[in-house]
């Protein structure tokens, strides 16, 4: 499956984003679903995961209550609604998918093996 993020940009403090991840060659159905961001000069990190199901969700504490993930299987994508934003959300924002059981989701990087090219994300105070 090849995966495409988009949707990123400026944003002010407080401001709502979505960014999108659309899948092809492959179903979005198919797989766990992740994303991650990487500040300038900094390694990668988790932000939030969900399983094929939708019932087992992991967030990373510094988004959870403002960041939301979601899919769309008849568009084949999936999301990743962004409310409250705050500078430090500042990142490139990258979606990857893995193989997964039904209920299965990972916050593990090196488990996820397609990703994105990954979307600019830019909030100013």
């Amino acid at each position: 499956v090849q995966l495409q993020a988009s949707g990123g940009g400026l944003a002010q403090a407080g401001d709502s984003l979505r960014i999108s991840c659309a899948a092809s060659g492959g179903h979005i159905s198919d797989y766990a679903i992740g994303w991650f961001r990487q500040f300038p000069g900094k390694e990668r990190e988790f932000v939030v995961a969900d399983s094929r199901s939708g019932r087992r969700i992991y967030y990373s504490d510094s988004v959870k209550g403002r960041f939301t993930i979601s899919r769309d299987n008849l568009k084949n994508a999936g999301y990743l609604q962004m409310n409250s934003l705050k500078p430090e959300d500042t990142a490139v924002y990258y979606c990857a998918a893995t193989w997964a059981r039904w209920d299965s989701a990972t916050r593990v990087e090196n488990e996820y093996d397609y990703w994105g090219q990954g979307t600019l994300v830019t909030v100013s105070s």
